[in-house]
Parts: structure tokens; sequence; C-alpha cells
């Protein structure tokens, strides 16, 4: 592999703080650039975002309100709809529909024996195969096996608990103080849109890089 393979954890429209990791970054032609979903909503500008990672050349995953956004301008179903999801929908530009409608589902790298995700995988089925209502949701694992949103299910363990790969993965979506690293996998949402960080994950080296939130534009 030519190159670092970077992944950065959710944007959520934290625009300038992605810019920063990005001079920090200061990537060449010959590193890759995953960002791991939620490039939008909650925080100040959405369409920045993809215009930065348009420029940076980056493969942006399907994350959760990708999914959700996707959904409503494909149904109009409202139900679809949560938080500020209507005023991003308003905002974005043809060219961002564009780019949301390409984001995959997850990014396998064999040499590495890593894969990156938006929020992971059900521990026990073939990772392959989980559709993008899981493994751009899942959090933790109820005691029946079945993927939950931690809100709903606060005692239950997180989905990388249990997860004893491979593939080793990469992920963002629940929001932590910290980085959260496993035996199998690392979390590198670090709730930048909340006022915490935004962190990228730097391979081959197992590295962090990592920015402050200029301040929390999302949260109670």
């Amino acid at each position: 592999m030519n190159g670092r393979l970077i992944a950065i954890g959710d944007i959520h429209g934290c625009h300038a703080e992605f810019a920063e990791l990005l001079d920090q970054l200061a990537p060449t032609k010959d590193d890759r650039l995953i960002l791991l979903g939620d490039l939008v909503n909650r925080g100040p500008d959405s369409p920045k975002v993809i215009d930065l990672a348009r420029a940076a050349n980056a493969l942006a995953l399907l994350g959760n309100h990708e999914l959700r956004l996707l959904n409503y301008r494909r149904t109009h179903d409202k139900d679809y709809l949560k938080e500020n999801d209507g005023e991003t929908h308003a905002r974005l530009r043809p060219e961002d529909w564009s780019y949301l409608e390409a984001m995959p589902l997850t990014h396998y790298v064999e040499e590495l024996g890593t894969v990156f995700v938006h929020g992971g995988f059900v521990p026990g089925d073939p990772w392959q195969q989980q559709p993008a209502s899981v493994v751009t949701r899942v959090q933790v694992i109820d005691k029946d096996g079945r993927p939950r949103k931690r809100a709903d299910c606060p005692d239950c363990p997180s989905w990388a608990e249990l997860w004893n790969g491979p593939p080793f993965v990469v992920y963002g979506h629940t929001p932590r103080a910290e980085i959260y690293k496993l035996k199998w996998s690392v979390g590198i949402d670090t709730a930048c849109v909340m006022g915490g960080h935004l962190t990228a994950y730097l391979l081959p080296e197992k590295r962090f890089v990592q920015v402050k939130a200029r301040k929390r534009y999302y949260g109670p």
C-alpha cells in the first residue's frame, strides 16, 4: 500500500474543524481518505463539509444521517426526518445529493485486514451481508442478539465488546469523550459537534490525530 490510509470520524457539518484536521494531516495524492459517515446535520454547514470532502477526493461512507435524508428525498415521508434534517435537506445542492447517493456502506482493505463502516455490525452474522439499517445504526446488542440504540438499552453491551474479528473494524456513530480502542475495533466518533474532538486514525502506523471543536454546536 502506497501512502497512508486516513479514517476520520463523524464530522456533522463541522467544516472549520474538518479543514483544520486536513491541514494537520496534509494528505498527499498517495494517501486514501475515508470518512466514516454522518458528514451532515447538527453542525454549522453540511454543504461546506461535502465541498471539502470532494476536494480531498475522500471516500465517504453512508451514515444514518445521510440515509435518513436520502430516504426522505426518495419517499417524501416525514417520518424519516428528525432534528434539523429538514434544514439540511433544503440546503443540499444537486451535486451534494449525487455525493450522498454514491456513498458505499463499507470499505474493506484486505492487506490490513480492516473494514471501515459508520455504525458497526451484529456479531455472529457475516458482516458483508448486513443491511444499511443495521450497519449505519447499531450501537448495542440486546439479550436476544438484536441491534439497538444505546439510548433504548443503556445496560446492553456495545456491539464492539462482543466483536471478535477478523476483520478489525474502524467505525464512528457512537459519540464518546475518548477514542474507544478494543482488540478488534476502534471507535473514533469523539463528539466534535457536541464540543469534543474530530479524530483521524492513520494506517498502517495506527496513530491518532485530533482537533478540538471550536464550540459546542449541538447537544443538551
